[in-house]
């Protein structure tokens, strides 16, 4: 039998070598964080690993090495083939498990709240408002407050609060900024909200976190933090620019679904409103979806033609023309109809009322 010293240093290397090919294409950027949300994302990450190893490595640790003290060759070990219960091995089993998830509980409840993306930051600086568009595929940035806008790029001064409103053009995606922490997803006709912080200047890189097509590989950003100064001048170069996104180059930008990355591309002014424009014009006609519930007088509302039948109501043909036109005169003939017409209009409203509630439940409102 090997002895276990050797077999520890025959696997030692080979662990090694597999730890490092394993470790080659992982980025560090979530544990090299240069915001306060992603550095507050990392205490919890490492805090609630070590609460959970404290349960892991002891197990492992205890599983090996009661293995080898009472294998079948070590005939000193104790044998009691009655054993069956320990108050105390229970104890120490139920109350240390027992206390960690108890502590990882109240990490959690603050966690959630703490570092909700809606929460905005606390600050005595003004947020900067950015609007983030996903596209195919690529990202479209605007700054309402600027009236500027950007492809593939955002810059906005450090230890700043950044406020970012974002929604899809396109499929659902996911905007995530690794260095600055929290990733959230963007989807059409609604509004997600971002609240984000650099601590540091520097290059941040921005991605799509979510296979959204063909193009999704390609679909990053760089994310510039910089001084207020610098800020400043870069808001004055991109002003410069002659170019407009209204919604006619909006529509270009959308009918170009580039398969390569996109270039960085300035837009010296933007249409005013154009964001919400983006999110209402997915939301269509059923306005359930929160849009607006217009009131609609059913008596307003189109029939059809002679013969056409509500849902589950078979209307022969010319059944209106007999309650209209071909009905007979006198109190006799008009009873019938009259009667007829009130039983349509009370199956009609009962039908719309129900139509009304599945609505609703299925919208969550």
């Amino acid at each position: 039998m090997i002895p276990l010293k050797t077999l520890g240093r025959w696997l030692r290397p080979g662990l090694l070598f597999a730890l490092s090919v394993f470790l080659t294409g992982c980025s560090s950027a979530i544990l090299a964080p240069k915001g306060q949300i992603g550095h507050d994302q990392k205490t919890l990450l490492i805090t609630a690993t070590v609460l959970m190893l404290l349960v892991v490595v002891p197990v492992i640790i205890m599983t090996l090495a009661f293995a080898w003290k009472y294998r079948a060759s070590n005939t000193k070990a104790r044998y009691e083939p009655k054993w069956s219960h320990s108050t105390a091995i229970e104890v120490v089993v139920w109350s240390i498990p027992c206390m960690i998830v108890l502590v990882l509980a109240v990490l959690t409840w603050r966690s959630s709240h703490s570092l909700d993306p809606y929460r905005p930051l606390d600050s005595d600086k003004k947020p900067v408002v950015i609007e983030a568009i996903s596209l195919d595929w690529k990202w479209l940035f605007i700054y309402p407050e600027e009236n500027i806008a950007t492809v593939n790029e955002i810059t906005f001064p450090v230890n700043t609060p950044l406020n970012f409103k974002i929604t899809s053009d396109s499929v659902m995606n996911a905007f995530f900024i690794p260095h600055l922490g929290s990733m959230i997803y963007s989807m059409t006709g609604m509004e997600t909200k971002l609240h984000l912080i650099a601590n540091e200047t520097g290059t941040f890189p921005g991605m799509s976190s979510h296979y959204s097509g063909a193009g999704f590989s390609k679909m990053h950003f760089d994310a510039h933090s910089v001084t207020e100064a610098d800020y400043q001048a870069w808001l004055t170069k991109v002003r410069a620019q002659s170019t407009t996104l209204d919604q006619t180059a909006f529509g270009a930008l959308v009918a170009d679904k580039n398969h390569d990355w996109h270039p960085v591309t300035y837009f010296g002014t933007a249409e005013t409103g154009l964001f919400d424009w983006v999110v209402a014009r997915h939301m269509g006609d059923n306005q359930h979806y929160g849009m607006d519930h217009k009131a609609m007088d059913h008596a307003a509302m189109s029939h059809g033609a002679a013969g056409e039948s509500h849902e589950g109501h078979e209307m022969p043909a010319g059944a209106h023309e007999g309650h209209d036109a071909a009905a007979p005169s006198g109190d006799a003939a008009a009873a019938p109809a009259d009667a007829a017409a009130a039983e349509h209009a009370e199956h009609t409203a009962d039908e719309h009322a129900a139509a009304g509630h599945t609505g609703h439940a299925g919208s969550g409102e």
